[in-house]
Order: structure tokens, then C-alpha cells, then sequence
């Protein structure tokens, strides 16, 4: 199965929409995606995805499922450096490169910063949906890895933003997210792609 995260267009934060560019950018993609064969398309609730999605959706004739989960990742930290409080990733290198449970995928919500909001609470809603998805497209997840109950060459797709696709990543790569929100980089309107693999039948 093929997994699609495609970031929003060219973003208007103030009015999460999508800006002129923006717009240009969802019509070129639109373009690419409208030849591809999709099995489903998933988006999140804020506008600036809506409306990047909408316009290849309007193309092939087709709608999306609305996922909650999918929104940009919303824990916010409170900062005692700024006085206030701030998103969980941006973090300076000199700051986050020598805390050694940043770079643990089991650890990285441990650290003071990252224990003083709702980082995990978060961040389990998120791997709690991506599960939830891959079970319903025929694959079960089983400790670190996937059960292939009904492999398949399905491809599905989300719509979403840098840092939750982060933490989906995270999650199925068994990679810290504080390692993916600093070290990645999804542009606007990129399409980051993952595909299952069997090794050994049934296991993906």
C-alpha cells in the first residue's frame, strides 16, 4: 500500500487560507494526483489544507473524510526563556542537539520543555489515528511493526501540515519527532511518499 502526506499549498496563516501562490501550487498538483489512482483522501479541519485539497477534488469529482487528528500539531510548551508559551519543534540547535532524549523516539516528551503542555497527549491522538486508518485500509499494527492482514496496492492520501506529518512519520519510522521537526523539510504543496513492504508474508 502507498501512503501519500501532502502538505498545504502556500499558506495565508491569517486567514488560513491559501495565498495567490498557493493556489497556483494546488492547481499543479491537482494535476499530478487527478492521474493517480486513489483509494481514499483524508484532510484536515483547518482551511489552508480544505482548500488545498478541494482543488484536486473538484477535479476527479471526488470528497475526503474529514480527520480531527490531522490539524496542524496543536501542544503548545511553555518556554521560560521567552516568558510564554510556544509550538513544540523551531527549537535552536544548540539548544535541543545535546539533550540526548530528543533523539529518543521513547524519551523525546520527557524533557522539562517538552513536559510542560500536552506534547504526548498529542502526539498518542495522532499515532492512535494513523492506526486507525491503516487498520481500516488492511493493516494492524502489532508492537513496531504492521500486520499485512489484507495487503493490498491501495493508495490513500492525507492532506495535512509539517508538523503533524512529523509526528506521523515518527510514528511509523520509529523516529523521534524533535529529530524529524529539525532535520525535514516539507515545503508547501510536497507529497512525501511511503510504501509498505513484505519481507515475510503478512508482515509489513
Amino acid at each position: 500500500m502507498k501512503l501519500l502526506i501532502i502538505r498545504h499549498a502556500d499558506p495565508d496563516y491569517e486567514k488560513d487560507s491559501l495565498t495567490e501562490k498557493g493556489w497556483r501550487e494546488a492547481q499543479l498538483l491537482a494535476t499530478r494526483i487527478a492521474a493517480m489512482d486513489i483509494k481514499e483522501f483524508y484532510v484536515s479541519p483547518l482551511g489552508r489544507a480544505r482548500d488545498t485539497a478541494s482543488v484536486t477534488l473538484k477535479k476527479i469529482n471526488r470528497s475526503a473524510e474529514v480527520l480531527p487528528w490531522l490539524r496542524e500539531f496543536h501542544a503548545p510548551v511553555y518556554d521560560e526563556k521567552l516568558g510564554r508559551e510556544r509550538i513544540p519543534w523551531d527549537l535552536l540547535p544548540q539548544d535541543w542537539t545535546r539533550i540526548e532524549e530528543y533523539y529518543d523516539k521513547n524519551l523525546w516528551h520527557t524533557v522539562p520543555l517538552m513536559n510542560k503542555g500536552n506534547v504526548i497527549d498529542e502526539a498518542l491522538r495522532v499515532y492512535a489515528g494513523v492506526d486507525e486508518i491503516l487498520k481500516k485500509h488492511g493493516y494492524e499494527r502489532e508492537g513496531n511493526l504492521y500486520r499485512a492482514v489484507s495487503p493490498n496496492r491501495d493508495t490513500i492520501v492525507f492532506f495535512c501540515h509539517f508538523g503533524v506529518e512529523c509526528v506521523i512519520l515518527s510514528h511509523l519510522l520509529g523516529i523521534s519527532p524533535v529529530v524529524l521537526w529539525h532535520g525535514f523539510c516539507a515545503a508547501p504543496t510536497s507529497v512525501t511518499t511511503l510504501v509498505t513492504e513484505e519481507r515475510r508474508k503478512g508482515i509489513a
